[in-house]
């Protein structure tokens, strides 16, 4: 899951940044409102946090600019604990949840890991494709029942297609959504095949069907024709 975390207590960004990049998180910052509009213009996540008081701007005219482009965001509101109009109209705006200073870590992974099966799952912590199934609770992938070994990015890789299956995905989107945007520095993308080659042949050799379709110049799609 890639998040952006849009604070400027540095120490509390850090703490925060810390506890869920061992969750396994890919996790990128923004420290003030510029910073903050131009990620959320320029890349897509999975969950935002946003504290409403950052310099240079409002947190709720960010939620607000990030809804009117990617409305499926998942997003959670950090507010002071006396902050009760900005919470109500931050979910007016569209915020999915709020959390209130101060907070324990584990209970914002909680509610993380909730807006997240909300808003992409349907709620769901079991993803079926046929004969795979992947537990986004437990982070364990089977096919036919056989636990297959994946490494992280190899997981996070099988999520996010089965969550975007028959559709067209780039090299650079796939890119984007495994390293964020520290794949801006990198000089080319030959990783993404190596992950997808990787992926193909521990899914293959557990029994799958091969669901990865090469898109000559554009990059893949997770073909599914779901039986009955």
């Amino acid at each position: 899951m890639k998040l952006l975390i849009i604070e400027d207590n540095e120490d509390l960004l850090q703490n925060i940044r810390t506890y869920l990049k061992r969750e396994g998180y890919i996790c990128e910052f923004a420290r003030d409102y510029r910073e903050a509009f131009d990620k959320v213009m320029s890349y897509t996540y999975d969950v935002v946090l946003i504290d409403i008081m950052i310099p240079g701007g409002s947190g709720l005219q960010v939620l607000r600019e990030l809804k009117s482009v990617n409305p499926q965001t998942g997003t959670i509101i950090i507010s002071a604990k006396n902050a009760l109009d900005d919470k109500v109209e931050g979910l007016e705006l569209g915020a999915d949840d709020y959390i209130t200073k101060p907070f324990q870590l584990p209970e914002l992974h909680a509610r993380i890991k909730a807006v997240n099966r909300r808003n992409q799952r349907d709620g769901r912590e079991i993803i079926n494709v046929n004969e795979i199934a992947i537990n986004t609770d437990t982070m364990e992938v089977t096919v036919n029942g056989t636990g297959v070994d994946l490494t992280p990015k190899e997981y996070d890789l099988i999520l996010y297609f089965a969550s975007n299956k028959n559709h067209v995905l780039s090299k650079q989107t796939i890119a984007e959504h495994l390293w964020g945007d520290y794949v801006d520095h990198l000089t080319n993308l030959d990783f993404v095949y190596q992950h997808i080659k990787n992926l193909r042949k521990k899914l293959e050799k557990a029994g799958a069907q091969n669901y990865i379709e090469s898109v000559y110049g554009i990059g893949y799609k997770f073909k599914v024709n779901n039986r009955a």
